[in-house]
């Protein structure tokens, strides 16, 4: 029986390459076939496009289109889409980090494309894609994507939305990792506060020299906005955009101070909206050069808004920080001058542009990069935990979310899945077991019970319990076939709770490298790229459980080889146990309330982490 379930999943996973090059063909064929049928095809309701011929009043000194000016389009378009969506009136809550990759010259088009990605309660998170076109050659750049949220806002009642159907594969992908955005948002602030206290940032103010810097003060920008009708909507609210363009503008006068030249702005971190402000309002604009690197420095910006006469104390409605660069003729980054801080604030704020540094480097390597780009373990430490977390969990979903999975074999209602792209091959074990949901999650998400059912668990060391919800452990595994030593994983294991009904319980898998924990002879260190469980719901008492592994094409061998084999014993110790959840005798959680409960079958397959090979 068992070597019989070994060809014939042997066989399904050798199909999957195979035939690669008759699926990717008949894949091109169906979608070329599905734009013919339907003309332009499906397009998202609450899609709103914009293009915008670049003016020369629209331009900075340089001749490109100022950062302010697309500010204002993005806003403008995202606000339109998410209104569509609501069908009221809504204002902007936050505008995550933007990186701008290319600038955009006069006579030039933007074309702006925004979707709602996905609605909450009364928010709701717009992705926005902005290109610029030469019409003259036909090329086209990238600028930058952002996403934005919104608040639906109806003065005399509370607004619930409507959730978003999500159809396409990139819209099932967006639709499920907003959720996980949303919660780095609300958690944004402490996030930050969190990791500027655990940083070490190694300065040197005291090796610098100082006849040659520049004083912070000599930065210094404040100005004052008067809120008139036209920078307003039709409820009286200042546009989103019109204040971050008002921020950029500030931001760069101060960046112009210390370089003495026209800076390009290509980082701006979170625009996050405190509270509201109105026509009649006067906004004031604060901004100063906290710290100059070698070939950037960082800009913080405030706002403040008061009302003449009505208020005492001026209301904070605004903070962002901004990075700039200076380019020579050749587009190259120039040398800027050291700045020097003024004590006490001044001091503070540049060791903390020090430490955001860290933090918007190590961010934008593990959340903006290409899985293909990153290697399969990133080094853990507080800069960067807030973020790999995420990546860990998101890098689950968008798997989850493909389109193109293919049944391989079906034994014994347990379903395997197999997924080829370029440079991965995937798989993912389904079943349905009968036991709660939330309580499958608690049992499967306890790395340290996984030996006592697990015997490809042989030891399970909790290293670093980082928060409620994210934990790095050392598991060590037997030696396999032919491996003389035993493995051994540092594997960060994140888990959440649905965001909405219909989202699933996760439990998220990956390498990480610790230097508490380095490759050691006595064992042969693996490593996971993205693995992990799934539940949904499915009745009283019944859950859909997917275990997900994702693996490079070397890895092939060991999958042919030893997943048919562990596969065999899965599927023989469910026929055994004779109910899909088998008893593996009593195990007690701590989390649960309800005394001895069924624990999981010999599944280790489900548990084991890919090996790069």
């Amino acid at each position: 029986m068992i070597q019989n379930v070994g060809n014939h999943l042997r066989r399904g996973f050798t199909s999957v390459f195979s035939s690669r090059l008759s699926r990717k063909s008949a894949s091109h064929a169906e979608k070329d076939d599905g734009a013919m049928a339907g003309g332009e095809g499906y397009r998202n309701p609450t899609e709103v496009q914009m293009s915008q011929l670049v003016l020369p009043c629209h331009t900075n000194q340089r001749g490109e289109l100022s950062v302010g000016q697309l500010l204002k389009w993005i806003d403008t378009t995202a606000c339109l889409s998410a209104e569509r969506h609501a069908g009221c009136p809504c204002v902007t809550a936050s505008m995550d980090d933007i990186y701008f990759e290319h600038t955009i010259s006069v006579g030039q088009v933007v074309n702006i494309k925004a979707k709602v990605n996905r609605a909450f309660n009364s928010s709701m998170e717009v992705g926005i894609q902005v290109a610029s076109e030469d019409l003259c050659s036909e090329k086209q750049w990238n600028v930058c994507k952002a996403l934005a949220t919104f608040v639906a806002h109806r003065e005399l009642s509370k607004v619930k939305l409507k959730q978003t159907t999500p159809q396409t594969e990139e819209e099932k992908t967006e639709h499920s990792v907003a959720a996980e955005r949303r919660r780095m948002r609300l958690l944004y602030a402490d996030t930050i506060k969190d990791l500027l206290a655990n940083c070490v940032i190694q300065d040197d103010l005291e090796s610098r020299d100082c006849s040659c810097m520049v004083p912070a003060e000599r930065t210094r920008v404040e100005s004052v906005e008067l809120v008139l009708p036209p920078h307003a909507n039709h409820q009286g609210n200042t546009f989103g955009g019109q204040i971050m363009a008002w921020m950029e503008n500030v931001a760069t006068i101060a960046a112009s101070r210390l370089c003495r030249a026209h800076p390009t702005l290509k980082t701006i971190e979170m625009f996050h909206f405190r509270g509201p402000s109105q026509v009649g309002d006067r906004l004031v604009l604060k901004a100063i050069v906290n710290n100059a690197f070698k070939h950037s420095m960082e800009v913080g910006v405030c706002v403040e808004a008061y009302r003449q006469g009505a208020e005492t104390q001026r209301r904070h409605i605004n903070s962002a920080f901004m990075t700039f660069v200076v380019l020579d003729a050749d587009d190259q980054p120039r040398t800027l001058p050291w700045i020097r801080p003024q004590p006490g604030d001044g001091e503070r704020r540049y060791r903390e542009a020090s430490a955001r540094k860290k933090i918007r480097l190590d961010r934008k390597y593990i959340v903006s990069c290409k899985q293909t780009e990153m290697p399969i373990s990133v080094p853990w430490d507080p800069s960067n935990q807030v973020y790999l977390s995420y990546n860990n969990v998101s890098s689950l979903k968008m798997l989850v979310t493909k389109d193109n999975w293919v049944l391989s074999s079906e034994i014994n209602q347990v379903r395997l899945y197999t997924l080829e792209d370029d440079k991965f091959l995937s798989f993912h074990m389904e079943m349905l077991v009968q036991v709660e949901t939330i309580q499958a999650f608690l049992l499967l998400s306890d790395l340290l019970r996984r030996p006592e059912w697990d015997k490809h668990y042989r030891s399970v060391e909790l290293v670093q319990q980082v928060d409620e919800d994210d934990a790095i452990y050392h598991v060590i595994s037997p030696a396999l076939g032919s491996d003389v030593k035993p493995q051994d994983f540092v594997i960060l294991a994140s888990r959440r709770k649905p965001c909405d009904n219909g989202d699933p319980y996760v439990i998220a898998l990956r390498s990480v490298t610790l230097p508490t924990h380095p490759e050691t002879p006595a064992y042969r260190r693996g490593e996971t790229l993205c693995s992990g469980f799934c539940f949904w719901r499915e009745g009283d008492q019944l859950t859909k459980v997917s275990y997900y592994n994702q693996a490079t094409p070397g890895f092939l061998n060991y999958v042919t080889t030893n997943v048919a084999g562990l596969s065999s014993e899965f599927y023989t110790t469910v026929k055994a146990y004779g109910v899909p959840f088998g008893r593996a005798g009593p195990l007690k959680h701590p989390h649960l309330d309800r005394g001895d409960k069924p624990g999981p079958p010999d599944v280790g397959i489900w548990i084991l982490p890919a090996v790069s090979l």
